[in-house]
């Protein structure tokens, strides 16, 4: 069951508490503002403001249906050299046909731009985008931008973002992913899942019950609970992939 709370709440001592009982000074309201994990990694990543946030990612990932119009604008506008690592996956237009692969002329194009870059490319038919990036890209406290929707690595202590490919264009050209601070939604997880339950009942369960009403439209949703040591990794990243579809800007997990 998903219970909204649309009053401001505090996350204390492993409790939600609701804001008009914690009795909490101003000051004491900002610090909880500020202990929150979205807080903590926004901010080592903000070259802005505390309200205007100019983003700078520690990586960035794209698969064969978006890389090469992203590389090719880049390299209109002067590329060099990619100066954060990138990855190029084979996993959207690669499926088998008479003499390769379908879209085998931009596979050519991704491997030979990883090489004049700098990119980490990753051939057709080894590994689906997330994936790879789960595997070899996540780190806790590290920020990942993706040209996928589905960009989010939030269970592994990862926060990442899915846009359209003009906003890894300009981090390959050294600027900034621009945006207002976002709220900060807690998804409290608590008790134990009936056995047949799967991540995806979950995640739609949770898309139910806030996409209609717009509750989390471009706020972070940070996954806090005793619930969470009841889920697999497997179960937690299934459910995180899908926090796209609740309009959310992106999604935190506590790590154990």
């Amino acid at each position: 069951m998903i219970k909204l709370i649309r009053q401001g709440v505090y996350y204390l001592d492993g409790k939600l508490v609701k804001e008009s009982q914690a009795f909490l000074r101003e000051e004491q309201k900002q610090q909880a503002i500020r202990s929150t994990l979205s807080y903590g990694i926004l901010s080592s990543h903000n070259h802005g403001d505390e309200q205007n946030l100019k983003i700078k990612f520690d990586a960035i990932a794209s698969h064969d249906i978006t890389y090469v119009g992203i590389i090719q604008t880049a390299k209109a506008s002067g590329l060099e050299k990619f100066p954060l690592p990138y990855t190029l996956t084979n996993c959207h237009n690669s499926l088998c046909a008479v003499g390769g692969t379908i879209n085998e002329d931009d596979h050519v194009f991704g491997l030979s731009a990883a090489k004049k870059y700098g990119g980490d490319y990753v051939p057709a038919h080894l590994a689906v985008i997330h994936q790879y990036m789960r595997e070899c890209g996540a780190k806790c406290g590290a920020m990942i931008l993706g040209s996928d929707s589905h960009t989010r690595y939030g269970a592994l202590g990862t926060m990442a973002i899915g846009e359209g490919g003009p906003e890894l264009v300009k981090q390959i050209l050294s600027q900034t992913y621009d945006v207002k601070r976002p709220e900060v939604i807690a998804v409290y997880l608590k008790g134990k899942l009936r056995k047949g339950v799967g991540p995806q009942d979950v995640a739609l369960a949770l898309v139910g019950a806030t996409f209609k009403k717009q509750f989390v439209k471009n706020k972070i949703l940070e996954f806090i609970g005793p619930g969470i040591k009841n889920l697999s990794m497997d179960y937690r990243n299934g459910i995180d992939v899908m926090t796209t579809e609740t309009t959310c800007l992106s999604s935190i997990w506590e790590t154990d």
